[in-house]
């Protein structure tokens, strides 16, 4: 199935020479002279570059043959990754490259969307949030009751976020894995 200028959307993946991209934006154009075209900033989803990309009527682009599969986390073995598919039990090793900022977000036994292209790995999607252990923060001081103040907090996986005054060390809390940003302090 070939997709036109007028099926672009954000979020849609499509396949131009081989490589799949996935639309983070557009704009539909109509000039007051020529023919409408879609100007679009589209996301390599093997390497995660962002390149622009003008559309124009007739321009067609594939839709790319991709497949996810929910598999496993069971740990780092040196510079690999290692998976597991809950289907079949397989296991398969993914480079720091190819998790990229997933990585951010791993802990042991956490469920994340392996993507494949033509039956090849391409990418790791990790839970749309994850709950994850504060491991350094500073400390509160009398008077830091502020709404909308925040701190810096170290988390377990070594990623840091900005946090409520009221979290301390060792509580858990639940992150958006999208933005990295802080939604709420766990029991």
């Amino acid at each position: 199935m070939a997709y036109s200028m007028g099926d672009l959307k954000k979020g849609l993946k499509i396949e131009l020479e081989g490589i799949p991209y996935k639309v983070v934006e557009y704009q539909h154009v109509k000039p007051g002279k020529g023919a409408a075209f879609v100007r679009t900033k589209i996301k390599s989803l093997l390497d995660g570059r962002v390149i622009e990309k003008t559309f124009h009527a007739g321009d067609k682009a594939e839709k790319p043959d991709l497949a996810g599969s929910v598999m496993q986390y069971l740990y780092k073995d040196g510079e690999h990754f290692q998976f597991m598919d809950i289907e079949n039990y397989e296991q398969l090793g993914f480079t720091t490259d190819q998790v990229g900022e997933t990585a951010n977000w791993l802990i042991e036994n956490t469920e994340v969307t392996v993507q494949f292209h033509n039956g090849k790995p391409i990418s790791v999607e990790p839970p749309l949030t994850v709950a994850l252990k504060v491991i350094d923060t500073p400390p509160n001081f009398k008077g830091d009751t502020s709404s909308g103040s925040k701190k810096p907090a170290k988390l377990e996986t070594g990623v840091t976020v900005q946090v409520p005054y009221h979290v301390l060390e060792g509580d858990l809390i639940k992150v958006d894995t999208s933005s990295g940003e802080y939604i709420e302090k766990l029991k």
